[in-house]
């Protein structure tokens, strides 16, 4: 069985948190196929039997090579066994961690022309000491109306990795 994982990641976390998926499918067995969405151009979905796609969130919006994506193989990608998750630092409150009550995630799965078999949001990493000064300071503003951290020397995984790892179980058994 092989599986395609592609990921469109901003700091690194959703694609931290596809490779974590893929070592657990692998440990299963599952030949896994990494891509970076941001990078390739023409990716043949149709030699796979099951996609998943994880995406971040900046500024509260999804790079724009997942609408186009998605856009392009609406026919195929609705018609196999497919998942999504979006990752986003809102996603590190209660209330606001599944596709329904994630705002952007929701309203990203309104338009989308596809409907992922399965959905699931994962909280992100905050890493001030990583971002530059324009990041650093839009995030702690950002932080600051939201009750967040706002210390520039604030690293946190919020990554829930039970979650990520029961998301890959389910993605398994799609």
């Amino acid at each position: 069985m092989s599986y395609l994982l592609l990921h469109s990641s901003t700091d690194g976390q959703t694609k931290k948190i596809i490779l974590k998926i893929a070592e657990q499918l692998r440990s299963l067995g599952r030949q896994c196929d990494i891509r970076d969405l941001n990078n390739e151009k023409n990716i043949n979905v149709i030699a796979y039997e099951k996609i998943l796609v994880g995406a971040s969130i900046r500024y509260g919006h999804f790079n724009k090579a997942l609408l186009r994506f998605v856009t392009t193989h609406q026919n195929q990608l609705n018609s196999m066994k497919t998942a999504f998750f979006a990752v986003n630092l809102t996603a590190r409150k209660e209330g606001k961690n599944t596709p329904e009550t994630n705002a952007y995630t929701r309203k990203f799965l309104e338009k989308s022309p596809w409907q992922p078999n399965l959905k699931s949001v994962f909280a992100g990493a905050l890493m001030y000491p990583q971002y530059g000064w324009f990041d650093k300071t839009m995030i702690r503003f950002i932080m600051k109306m939201t009750d967040g951290p706002t210390d520039p020397k604030t690293e946190i995984e919020y990554t829930d990795w039970d979650k990520v790892s029961l998301f890959a179980r389910e993605f398994e058994d799609l």
